[in-house]
């Protein structure tokens, strides 16, 4: 049974350690060689070279080509002269590459310090490469992590053997963190930067809400149960829009859960953010009217269907729930359904008609007082 030779070890260890592909490691060692050696040789020399696995050794060639007539001696062999060193029957043509081998043992300190610096930088690219095209096909995944250090107000995160930054304004505003606590979040992109990628972490997005309805409700994991849309603001309040594939499945109760278990478990992760689970409709009436849950909807009239736009009028003890704390209620159905919603009570309502009959009656008034003071003026002049 044979062993690897200790650099293939090295090279295979290094590969496993960092994540990447041996042949990264090897090209990294390869071209850290080529770069020392150019150093050194300072000639024109074509240089190349190459791992030999049965060794363990980066052997270096000077590579030259088969020409009638050479006019760059560092680069170039001519026919003859190549015919006499492999003999006239040897297939050697114009075209043709020859590799000569060139000493490595001389390269000398710098030129070694040279090569591990070359290595060390290839290793780290493809090692950044890797973690960018891993971290960037997994946008709008959720992610466990370990609060790793605080900058300037962001959270670095310890994700696997990568950091991530969860910014400030992708915070909750409910959270506080400590260092060493473990936090889940939603991967919301990648960056490349020059310290490499920067994968961005989100406690405020959407699709970390929808993430965790698809861990806790199992109806959501298997597509019997649909979100259709969720809106936040997050640490105080979110609704969701769920539809059902099957009628005999009841898309709120399935989300809510036993006794609220699956709804308080996503509660409790998002720290007493206030949830409203309202069923998906088509007609945008009937879902403007579920959107402004918990507030019941008296009527709904579409003022501006190109527009968006849609009137509301809910009973005058419903108002102040139908438009939420500093109106959080109705913008967040608003958000959630596309729909522009002006709420009244029916108390305004009732003043506005009245004020609308008012003014016609007034205006269907003017016109029949007008001949009345016309003929008035005609019997005083013919007096």
């Amino acid at each position: 049974m044979s062993t690897a030779n200790p650099l293939q070890q090295t090279i295979e260890a290094l590969a496993k350690e960092k994540g990447i592909e041996p042949e990264v490691v090897i090209q990294a060692m390869e071209e850290a060689v080529l770069t020392a050696s150019r150093k050194f040789y300072k000639g024109d020399e074509e240089l190349k070279a190459k791992f030999n696995p049965e060794n363990g050794q980066i052997e270096l060639f000077a590579v030259k080509t088969i020409v009638e007539d050479v006019t760059a001696p560092g680069k170039e062999i001519s026919i003859a002269e190549a015919k006499e060193i492999y003999g006239e029957d040897a297939e050697v043509e114009v075209g043709y590459q020859i590799e000569f081998p060139k000493r490595t043992d001389v390269l000398g300190r710098i030129a070694a310090q040279t090569a591990k610096q070359v290595i060390f930088q290839k290793v780290r690219e493809a090692e950044r490469e890797n973690v960018f095209a891993e971290y960037n096909q997994r946008v709008g995944e959720v992610m466990n992590g370990l609060v790793k250090r605080f900058e300037q107000g962001d959270i670095i995160v310890e994700v696997g053997r990568v950091e991530a930054i969860l910014p400030r304004k992708e915070q909750s505003r409910a959270e506080s963190y400590a260092q060493g606590d473990r936090v889940r979040a939603v991967i919301r992109g990648v960056s490349k930067s020059a310290k490499g990628p920067q994968i961005v972490l989100s406690r405020t997005d959407p699709a970390l809400l929808i993430k965790l309805f698809e861990q806790e409700v199992p109806e959501i994991y298997d597509g019997t149960v649909m979100i259709r849309g969720a809106v936040r603001e997050a640490g105080d309040r979110a609704k969701v829009a769920v539809y059902s594939r099957e009628r005999d499945v009841d898309p709120v109760g399935a989300c809510v859960g036993m006794k609220g278990t699956r709804v308080q478990a996503i509660i409790r992760e998002l720290r007493g953010e206030k949830i409203d689970i309202v069923d998906f409709s088509d007609d945008p009436v009937q879902f403007v009217m579920n959107a402004l849950s918990p507030a019941k909807v008296q009527r709904v009239t579409i003022v501006d269907d190109k527009e968006k736009v849609m009137e509301v009028v809910v009973e005058d003890s419903q108002l102040s729930l139908a438009i939420g704390k500093k109106g959080q209620n109705v913008r967040l159905a608003a958000k959630l359904t596309g729909w522009r919603i002006d709420i009244k009570s029916e108390e305004e309502k009732r003043k506005e008609v009245e004020a609308q009959f008012g003014a016609l009656e007034a205006a269907n008034a003017e016109p029949e007082a007008e001949p009345a003071a016309a003929a008035a003026a005609g019997e005083e002049s013919k007096g």
